[in-house]
């Protein structure tokens, strides 16, 4: 992926837990760019959902790169568990009473041969990345609040993207900026504009009424469309 494109992440919060394997593997075929597992622990945020052994048994169904997103409370527990499992790109949340050291937490991720992201909530503001930038790999601006599937996307936050490429592109770094939380069809623009370029996908694809496929090939030509418009401007980062 260059910074000309954007890639759809699936999220299988939606999806059949029974079949998650072949869930993956449906979203491959239907184009989609990379996995993105979202973990809850009933701590962090009031749901639960998987564990690295889930991933792990999904892994053999498909190529696509995994992403896994740990919304609990010390992600420090299993770090080994989810890379052996298959993820290539673990992403923490800068609120996670387990982040207190949040250099030391991105530093082990990439001790273990992963790629280190770093999730900001809606009510976080941007200068907590700030001084970890040079270990991150992925940055993610949550547009809603973590904990549940299908919630109303926060269109303030794309002034908060919008801020966190200029960061990015200020600190002369490759750091992926991605979005998580109400990204369908009527929200896709909005996020590409103001300088997404991984869109977390979830439930958008499973309601769309041509099934799953029609869902991503319609979110890439709205993304492609707007990867032509002005990228919104920037508030501070503070």
């Amino acid at each position: 992926m260059t910074q000309s494109s954007a890639a759809i992440a699936p999220s299988l919060l939606t999806a059949d837990f029974a079949r998650l394997g072949e869930e993956a593997q449906a979203m491959e075929a239907a184009g989609a760019d990379r996995i993105h597992w979202d973990v809850m622990d009933g701590s962090f945020v009031p749901n639960l959902t998987i564990g690295p052994d889930v991933v792990a048994a999904a892994r053999k169904h498909t190529a696509l790169p995994f992403e896994v997103h740990l919304m609990v409370s010390d992600p420090n527990v299993l770090l080994s568990r989810w890379v052996d499992a298959g993820c290539e790109r673990i992403i923490v949340h800068a609120e996670s009473p387990g982040c207190t050291h949040l250099h030391r937490v991105l530093g082990a991720i990439a001790e273990l041969g992963a790629r280190a992201g770093l999730a900001l909530n809606p009510g976080t503001p941007l200068s907590a990345a700030e001084p970890v930038l040079d270990l991150l790999d992925l940055l993610l601006v949550m547009t809603v609040n973590p904990g549940f599937g299908g919630q109303a996307y926060i269109k303030t936050m794309e002034a908060k993207t919008a801020a966190a490429a200029a960061m990015i592109a200020g600190s002369g770094r490759t750091v992926e900026l991605e979005v998580d939380g109400g990204i369908a069809p009527a929200t896709v623009a909005g996020a590409v504009v103001a300088g997404a370029r991984v869109l977390v996908v979830g439930s958008a694809l499973y309601r769309h009424t041509d099934g799953i496929p029609a869902a991503i090939s319609e979110l890439h030509g709205l993304i492609n469309a707007a990867l032509g418009a002005p990228v919104a401007p920037a508030l501070s980062t503070n």
